[in-house]
């Protein structure tokens, strides 16, 4: 298939060449990116986590991925957003230990009083033999820590 005059007639034809070609375009795409694995695995390996060719591989890596990443093919869902939870939250039914973790009254630098400036709520869920159990942590955000 080195000239055009080589190609069929027939569309059908055609779509199919067009579809194997695409197919092997694939594998090798992944195969690429299979040698490029290996070859960062073992230039890690031979040079070390310091030498300087393996910082521009890993930097030529990065540059790939962020540009397969930013492609998006059609009709792909939407990623979720960073505000919403991945996971669903856990059934309200469920007993909970709620424990706040205060970080102080007074700046331990300056002594000046603290205000709450928000909190980071983690939920984690424990099984004890036969029940359930929630166990909650309230971390409180103060300004300059």
């Amino acid at each position: 298939m080195s000239d055009v005059a080589d190609l069929p007639d027939d569309v059908e034809a055609l779509k199919a060449m067009l579809r194997d070609a695409h197919i092997e375009l694939r594998g090798r795409d992944l195969l690429i990116e299979k040698l490029k694995l290996q070859l960062s695995g073992m230039a890690r390996h031979r040079f070390g986590s310091s030498a300087e060719g393996l910082q521009q591989l890993q930097l030529m890596l990065e540059d790939l991925e962020i540009t397969r990443s930013t492609e998006v093919p059609a009709g792909a869902p939407e990623p979720a957003s960073k505000d919403k939870p991945a996971r669903k939250p856990l059934p309200d039914h469920l007993p909970r230990i709620d424990q706040v973790l205060e970080t102080g009254d007074a700046c331990n630098d300056c002594g000046g009083k603290l205000k709450r400036v928000g909190e980071d709520v983690t939920e984690e869920l424990e099984y004890i033999p036969g029940r359930f159990m929630v166990n909650g942590s309230v971390r409180n955000f103060v300004p300059g820590s």
